[in-house]
């Protein structure tokens, strides 16, 4: 059970400090960043660009789908501030605008690690 008392949350009658408040925009803000990379096209199109800057040709070729497919996929990242753009000629060229994802992409291996120690175990006891 949940419920406000003062500067507090009651969690099942234990007290524990009441989070700071933000906006729904902030966690929609966030969530569409999360979405951004929701997909297994787009995470190997940010591990790449990571490297270095990409036109969508060869980002066509690296992910083995079409051109207009793989442009969807870098729009929802331009959209989500992660990557940008830039026209040389007839090609685009896209590169990554922020170099923080690192941390994320470990944290996110953590995960699965500890998820796959967790179910190793259960198995072991079966």
């Amino acid at each position: 059970m949940l419920r406000r008392k003062g500067n507090v949350v009651l969690v099942d009658h234990e007290e524990r400090p009441l989070m700071v408040k933000r906006s729904r925009q902030f966690y929609e803000a966030r969530a569409r960043v999360a979405k951004a990379l929701a997909h297994p096209s787009r995470l190997l199109i940010v591990d790449a660009l990571k490297e270095k800057d990409w036109c969508v040709c060869e980002l066509t070729e690296l992910v083995g789908a079409d051109q207009s497919t793989v442009s969807k996929h870098l729009a929802v990242l331009k959209n989500a501030g992660i990557v940008e753009d830039r026209k040389e000629g007839s090609s685009n060229f896209y590169r990554l605008r922020i170099h923080c994802l690192d941390g994320f992409f470990g944290c996110m291996e953590s995960v699965l690690e500890e998820d796959l120690r967790g179910r190793a175990a259960e198995m072991s006891h079966r």
